[in-house]
């Protein structure tokens, strides 16, 4: 019986990647330093699998950026803007995911969305029609040499030819995607091939699309690609994960794999369906360990159910987590400041690795004192979790009338006192609610955490902050503005903070896209809001100026889904609750004269479940939390939303069904292909279409964004745009902030002009 590591996360525990990769774009680190920092890191991650007992270290997991992104520089599928001569490079990496690298010419970034339903954001590849492939980047291979050097056994994990083209998106003119299935199996054979060559045994493919409902010429690429696969003398692991893939029995029962991995945490009941199909000599990898979340697996319930499989297969079964272990923090050991009880229940990625290997303890000799040892710490966190519960919540919830969950008046109506109240003129200009979030604001909040400074100080020299960002956006001529966010460290751990029943860490990382990462709160009771969390900011902000300053909320979905959740009660049930508690404080900010609140939403379609027959029922508690938070106010206060970074064509009635006033969304990287769902769907609201792209620090240009809000208004009234960047700008300088708002300004006003 053999542990199996699909991927292990690449940041470090300290987040070392993180800092090297801004220091190197910044001019401020050799290229050499930062190969050999990723270097170092991932020896390191390698040898902690190692000693937890993973016998095929995994390969390919690590990237300087994205392993989509990754592959598409292996197969040379780079943009002709990102190239700088035929070869590529790091730089032609970052060219592509950023917009600009140290060398090369700046050039727009290809597309950014999120990773199926993760809050990982992956680099779109961009595809012409007759596309040829080639090995064009060397990383996998020189990876395969350094765990060679270090005396183990490499396991490449490569996303597999058709979720590569499936993730990938026709650039330039529309055309079947499939057609470059061909061109793309000769250059993954010629890869497979080099591994074969460097004595690789097993190479993980990995296909996430087995987890969607696929039509009849992507099942045949699927069967084509594998046909074709196998015939190299190395064995291979088809992998998925995120859902079930038993829908797909009978195809991938047919598929000549030397294994198959089967992601359990998400979908347990496909195990029977897959036991009975099994070959007699295929392995069988399961995904019992939750490589999403942090809590500690119930590990003596696990080896019950798998011990019957154990029994069966014997050295054919393989213990996994559901996943890549990316969307989990490194190392709890770094957490020594967490209250006992609650660490005594987490297990970040060094720790899930350990408890495969007690699940194997369990499974190989449950007699013995570890197994024993095992078992009486999870039955004693089983109890203190039942602990946790707080009736006066439970009974909230439970009070709640359909009533609750509806505004006063239809949209119409609201929008007439709405714009009777604010005045705001045509194409009114915002910005999503961020700005800056600079060294020196950075080095304030890490002396008040020392205690350097009082809580009188640390307030003071913020109000500086926000002062100075409200003065900046009045100077530029902005219409609705923001206090700036300087105070939050995170949009949703900023809050998680400030709830009952809600933990955080200090280390707890994970990356979200490029050197982005964040640190999710611990879900691990019943949610409440003990006070005020915005209250005070949003006061001070308005009473700088008479122009509106907007209230800046996280939605209760973002909060769940960019959380590590509980997972004894149901996520809708969690959702209400924070629902509840985001309900009060919007009432608060109402009291307060606050005209206008947005509850931000960027992870609404995160998530979606994979399989279409499952979305009603999600959609229906998401939109409902939703409600609940925002239906408490008086029709001319003016409730707004955010989201970014995915696809709305699909759920564009559902988030129409949401009620709010006025939607901003993501849609400068797509060239305002995103704003196709309004096509044919008259939506009832208004809406800001990002005009710019905030994660490049390329400045937009002024007829740029001018021709995409042309573009949009070719979509959409013109009364009902919004003029906006794509997401909050904490990420930027106030160097790149300020002209870019400047442009996008004078952008608008050229609009108006045309406009008459």
């Amino acid at each position: 019986m053999q542990l199996n590591s699909l991927g292990f996360p690449r940041i470090g525990r300290r987040r070392e990647l993180k800092f090297a990769l801004e220091q190197y774009w910044r001019g401020e680190l050799p290229q050499q330093e930062l190969q050999d920092i990723a270097k170092a890191l991932r020896h390191t991650h390698w040898q902690w699998q190692a000693d937890a007992g993973v016998e095929r270290l995994p390969v390919g997991d690590f990237a300087y950026y994205d392993q989509v992104l990754t592959l598409a520089a292996t197969l040379n599928a780079i943009p002709a803007r990102h190239r700088d001569g035929d070869k590529v490079d790091l730089d032609t990496l970052f060219r592509v995911a950023r917009g600009r690298a140290p060398s090369g010419t700046p050039a727009p970034a290809a597309e950014m969305t999120k990773y199926f339903n993760t809050n990982y954001h992956y680099i779109v590849p961009e595809l012409t029609e007759g596309q040829r492939f080639s090995i064009a980047w060397e990383q996998y291979f020189d990876e395969v040499e350094e765990v060679k050097a270090l005396g183990y056994d490499p396991k490449p994990c490569l996303l597999g030819p058709v979720s590569f083209l499936y993730l990938s998106k026709a650039y330039g003119s529309e055309f079947d995607k499939l057609t470059l299935l061909p061109a793309l199996l000769e250059t993954y054979t010629e890869l497979l091939g080099r591994f074969a060559g460097q004595g690789v045994s097993w190479v993980q493919i990995e296909e996430p699309v087995l987890a969607l409902d696929l039509d009849a010429p992507w099942l045949d690429a699927l069967k084509q690609s594998f046909d074709a696969l196998s015939a190299l003398k190395i064995k291979l692991l088809l992998t998925s994960y995120y859902g079930s893939i038993a829908h797909h029995a009978e195809l991938i029962a047919g598929l000549p794999v030397a294994g198959l991995h089967l992601d359990l945490v998400s979908a347990p009941e496909q195990l029977s369906v897959f036991l009975s199909r099994l070959g007699a000599s295929q392995v069988l990898s399961l995904g019992v360990v939750n490589g999403r979340n942090v809590w500690a697996a119930d590990l003596d319930v696990i080896a019950e159910r798998l011990l019957p499989v154990a029994r069966d297969l014997g050295e054919r079964l393989w213990l996994a987590t559901s996943c890549s272990l990316l969307h989990s923090p490194v190392d709890l050991a770094l957490e020594t400041s967490l209250a006992p009880e609650l660490k005594r229940q987490l297990a970040f990625a060094r720790q899930k690795l350990i408890e495969l290997r007690s699940l194997k303890t369990l499974l190989t000799n449950p007699d013995s004192d570890e197994a024993r040892a095992v078992v009486k710490e999870c039955i004693s966190r089983r109890a203190q979790r039942e602990r946790a519960a707080n009736p006066a919540v439970q009974a909230r919830l439970a009070g709640l009338t359909a009533s609750d969950y509806e505004r006063d008046s239809a949209f119409p109506e609201r929008q007439q006192q709405q714009q009777a109240r604010l005045k705001l003129p045509l194409l009114p200009t915002t910005t999503i609610g961020s700005f800056p979030q600079t060294p020196a604001i950075r080095a304030l909040r890490n002396r008040f955490r020392k205690g350097e400074l009082t809580a009188l100080e640390y307030d003071n020299q913020l109000k500086q902050v926000c002062r100075d960002t409200i003065e900046r956006q009045l100077k530029l001529g902005i219409d609705v503005l923001v206090h700036g966010e300087a105070e939050r460290n995170d949009m949703v751990e900023y809050f998680g903070e400030q709830l009952c029943g809600v933990g955080f860490t200090k280390n707890g990382w994970v990356q979200s896209y490029g050197s982005r990462c964040v640190k999710p709160p611990l879900i691990y009771g019943d949610v409440s809001r003990p006070q005020p969390m915005t209250l005070d900011w949003a006061r001070y902000a308005q009473s700088l100026t008479d122009k509106p300053v907007k209230g800046m909320l996280t939605g209760p979905v973002t909060i769940l889904h960019w959380s590590f959740a509980r997972e004894d009660i149901s996520r809708d049930t969690i959702c209400k609750q924070i629902a509840l508690a985001i309900r009060d404080e919007v009432a608060d900010l109402e009291r307060a004269g606050i005209a206008i609140i947005q509850i931000d939403e960027p992870a609404f379609r995160e998530g979606l479940p994979l399989r279409k027959q499952d979305w009603q029922a999600y959609l229906d508690w998401a939109v409902d939390s939703f409600k609940l938070s925002a239906a408490c106010v008086k029709d001319d206060t003016q409730i707004h939303t955010h989201m970014c970074y995915s696809e709305f064509n699909d759920t564009i009635g559902a988030i129409a069904a949401m009620d709010a006033d006025v939607i901003t969304i993501e849609t400068s990287r797509s060239a305002m292909e995103l704003l196709n769902a309004f096509e044919e769907f008259d939506y009832p609201a208004e809406i800001g279409p990002g005009v710019y792209d905030i994660h490049s620090p390329n400045t937009p240009e002024v007829e740029a964004m001018v021709a995409l809000m042309e573009r949009a208004a070719r979509r959409i009234a013109i009364r009902q745009l919004w003029v906006n960047p794509d997401c909050g700008l904490k990420t930027r300088t106030w160097d790149e902030v300020e002209p870019a708002l400047r442009n996008m300004v004078a952008a608008t006003r050229e609009l108006r002009r045309r406009l008459g």
